[in-house]
């Protein structure tokens, strides 16, 4: 191609600076007055014309028409602002949700006027980690009355997300003029991360035996051998034939063995997540899910379960864990120095951080790409997550 015709392809910076400049003049007198729609710039130019031929010819008629639209672009710029005066917005408090549910948000917009108010737009910015401004019209609002605005807004990713910008905007009643008010109103999303629904997870089931004495329960005898009976699996090489479930297997014709829950008595566990340290973001996201799903599943064991992060030390609580967990981010400030001295799991992207653990305790791995994929030397056992493998099926392996 030659170098002339490229030349005249490539992007004029000047062209775009002018347009920067244009759109930046157009938001200012959006929002502190009204700005010209194209309509509105083509009357005013038609006015202007006409004025011009007026004072060239001395035509009255000429004055007069141009008179004339000069007072309706007025009443076109005066209207907008008044419009939009009065209104009131007031936002709901947004309920939790899971990452990949949809967000419900709700606002309330209040005419308390004796007008009605019609032809609005309704704008709430989002922030653009989570997407794209959500937008709606509004025809009418009658007087007195109130709007209420109700949507949905996908999740991709957890967080806490948090804005408060709403703005209003109109051209009514003649769309020469658009005006642009805004409302400030904080609103907090929080996007909780998932939570597998593990059936199994000995990392948490072998914790603390060989420290810790396992006691059972009357019906702990009654239901099983060696445990409460779970649920039931296929049979595997090398079970005990003393697991097997005779009744289903006779019906299903295949033999099914008993998964046992091990019940433990006043049993403590820390799932600790390690955060003041560097992940890969992509690691770091498949910890979080971890822990949470970890936590959610001792807990349902009747494990006095607790969750441990480098920014915020102990917490126990469903809520406060999933809010911690949903805000929680690389290379925190380390505010909880020392590990706690009771057996926990020890999630880390390093093999090194894997040795010194108090006892009973067992680790979970998610190597960066440049770390070994192996804790060395550790006394412990303990898994490690390979990315290109289901992080739940990862997680109801026995540690190794």
């Amino acid at each position: 191609m030659p170098f002339s015709n490229y030349a005249q392809m490539t992007p004029n910076p000047d062209f775009f600076h002018r347009s920067t400049m244009i759109q930046n003049l157009q938001n200012w007198l959006e929002t502190r007055w009204v700005a010209p729609s194209y309509g509105g710039l083509v009357l005013a130019g038609i006015a202007l014309c006409f004025f011009g031929a007026a004072t060239n010819t001395m035509a009255g008629w000429l004055y007069v028409i141009s008179g004339i639209i000069g007072a309706l672009l007025f009443l076109a710029a005066l209207l907008p602002a008044r419009s939009l005066k009065q209104l009131q917005v007031r936002r709901l408090p947004i309920a939790p949700v899971s990452a990949g549910d949809r967000l419900t948000i709700e606002l309330h917009i209040d005419n308390p006027t004796a007008k009605p108010k019609t032809l609005l737009q309704a704008r709430d910015l989002l922030p653009y980690v989570l997407g794209k401004p959500a937008q709606a019209s509004l025809e009418l609002i009658p007087p007195r009355h109130r709007h209420r605005w109700t949507y949905d807004y996908p999740t991709q990713q957890r967080g806490v997300y948090r804005w408060e910008e709403v703005q209003l905007r109109t051209a009514t009643p003649l769309g020469l003029f658009w005006c642009r008010r805004s409302h400030n109103f904080p609103a907090k999303a929080v996007v909780y991360p998932t939570v597998l629904p593990l059936a199994r997870c000995p990392l948490v089931d072998t914790i603390g035996q060989e420290e810790s004495q396992q006691v059972a329960s009357d019906r702990f005898y009654q239901a099983a051998t060696e445990g409460i009976t779970r649920t039931l699996r296929p049979y595997r090489y090398g079970d005990p034939t003393r697991l097997i479930h005779w009744r289903s297997s006779a019906r299903l014709g295949e033999f099914q063995v008993r998964e046992l829950e091990i019940v433990t008595s006043g049993q403590d566990l820390i799932v600790c997540l390690d955060t003041a340290t560097l992940w890969e973001s992509d690691r770091f996201e498949e910890a979080v899910i971890a822990a949470a799903s970890l936590y959610f599943y001792a807990s349902r064991c009747q494990v006095n379960v607790k969750l441990w992060t480098a920014g915020t030390g102990l917490l126990q609580g469903n809520r406060v864990v999933l809010e911690t967990l949903a805000a929680t981010q690389v290379e925190e400030d380390i505010r909880a120095k020392d590990l706690p001295s009771l057996p926990l799991i020890w999630l880390t992207p390093h093999p090194d951080r894997c040795n010194a653990l108090p006892p009973g305790s067992r680790w979970c791995l998610f190597p960066n790409a440049s770390e070994g994929s192996r804790a060395r030397n550790s006394p412990f056992a303990g898994l490690v997550i390979e990315r290109d493998r289901s992080l739940e099926s990862q997680l109801q392996q026995p540690p190794r």
